[in-house]
């Protein structure tokens, strides 16, 4: 099979085109043909080699059709969408024609979309769904405040939010993106920057928080929400710097709830994938409800610029590459 193969780290370069043995069938896992897979951040620095774990096949999702499933738990020539799970780490990922992905981590998706849109799902809508209705329990008629809305990730959760009848406030660091998220469904856009709660209007009111900015910003989220609020931390736009001198006694307020979630532990006991309704979400974007569409699509051939384009930080929203 076609695999784009990761021949050592560092630049745009070092992805490189290789035939490669197709993966065997085993118990515990599908085989998949992939049709299409999202790029993401976190492959980006396994090719930099800024990841504690890369495999030789970059690529931490896909979608695509059964080709094996031994233990029959996916029947052959079904729609799936797979995530994690070792994939793209421990194990060879979704830059390529086919991989195998664990059971736990595969899950069905039929919709009639093209296969460019479907991909633009799993990652990314797994996490924003999870985030919002699991860990920060959002209900319709709340208030929701998203920092670091402009990012794929932030864009799903946006959407997602608005579709359950919340009204959001998103924030962005350049005002030319403001109108961009209100035209999502934002009910208000603030301009991200520090002590964002002297700052926005119904501060204490929120109730909940999604911090996509990161370890900058997110003692500053807890003074936002109202008592019982909560805040989730799931994204470091601001970069990976720990919290410095973080005292929860004089800079939490009492009664407001802070969690956190990574991708990672999708799979895992406790976080399984069928947990996420991807199909359903698959199917509100079929019926017209949610767009999922990515701002950038590319072939399996233009990789580098997809790399490129990823680094130089101008996709504006998600994007995915079509496996011919």
């Amino acid at each position: 099979m076609k695999a784009i193969v990761l021949e050592k780290f560092g630049g745009l370069d070092s992805l490189v085109y290789r035939n490669i043995p197709e993966p065997v069938a085993q118990d515990g896992f599908v085989v998949i043909q992939i049709k299409a897979f999202g790029i993401n951040h976190a492959e980006m620095h396994m090719r930099r080699g800024e990841w504690a774990e890369s495999a030789p096949v970059s690529g931490i999702e896909c979608v695509g059709i059964v080709k094996s499933c031994p233990g029959g738990e996916f029947p052959i020539g079904a729609k799936v969408a797979a995530l994690m799970g070792g994939l793209g780490r421990t194990i060879n990922g979704s830059y390529a024609q086919y991989t195998r992905a664990p059971v736990s981590n595969v899950a069905l998706i039929n919709a009639e979309l093209p296969w460019a849109e479907l991909a633009a799902i799993p990652e990314t809508y797994a996490t924003a769904w999870t985030c919002l209705f699991r860990n920060l329990e959002i209900e319709k008629g709340q208030t929701l405040l998203i920092r670091g809305a402009t990012s794929s990730f932030g864009q799903a959760a946006l959407k997602l939010a608005v579709n359950a009848g919340v009204r959001v406030v998103a924030t962005t660091r350049s005002e030319k993106r403001a109108q961009m998220l209100k035209a999502l469904g934002a009910w208000a856009v603030e301009l991200e920057g520090p002590q964002l709660s002297t700052r926005i209007e119904g501060a204490k009111t929120f109730d909940s928080v999604l911090d996509l900015v990161g370890n900058s910003t997110v003692i500053d989220s807890l003074a936002i929400v109202r008592r019982g609020g909560r805040v989730c931390l799931a994204g470091w736009l601001g970069g990976l710097d720990p919290i410095a001198d973080f005292n929860p006694l004089l800079q939490m307020s009492s009664g407001v709830y802070l969690t956190f979630f990574g991708s990672f532990v999708f799979g895992t006991e406790g976080f399984p994938l069928s947990d996420v309704p991807l199909q359903a979400i698959a199917q509100e974007a079929e019926a017209g409800r949610l767009d999922v569409k990515p701002t950038r699509i590319f072939s399996f051939e233009e990789i580098h610029e997809a790399h490129r384009v990823m680094e130089a930080n101008e996709a504006a929203g998600k994007m995915v590459v079509v496996v011919d």
